[in-house]
């Protein structure tokens, strides 16, 4: 007779219960990276023949004022810079909003994590050509 015959019906009970409990440990876990909002800016020129700012000094400034930055990238004719939150954000866009001259069009993106995921995964694939 197998091992896990011999176990008590009380035993046996309480499986399904650790199994559950153990799946809502992993999913309270894994909650705040499904739920996180980024936040980005997007730099734009307002008018033609004005070139973008270096990605590399805009780096470097925002981290010389402590400013977390997690990712810049260039993305039609913009710079788009992502932080992993509005408060880093807001400070980001203090310091642009004053580093760059006029001309410069400064806009917030807001991506909220579990949203933009579900809304990605629930896209059927004719609608997504």
């Amino acid at each position: 007779m197998p091992g896990f015959m011999k176990l008590s019906t009380r035993t046996l009970r309480l499986i399904p219960l650790v199994a559950l409990a153990t799946l809502a440990l992993l999913a309270l876990a894994f909650m705040p990276a499904l739920f996180r909002s980024e936040s980005a800016l997007q730099i734009r020129a307002s008018r033609q023949g004005i070139s973008l700012p270096d990605g590399f000094y805009v780096y470097q400034t925002l981290s010389a004022q402590g400013i977390h930055i997690k990712s810049i990238t260039p993305e039609q004719n913009s710079l788009v810079i992502k932080f992993d939150s509005l408060e880093q954000s807001d400070a980001a866009e203090k310091v642009l909003r004053k580093l760059l001259p006029h001309g410069f069009d400064i806009a917030r993106q807001e991506n909220h994590g579990a949203s933009n995921w579900i809304n990605r995964i629930s896209l059927s694939p004719q609608s997504v050509g």
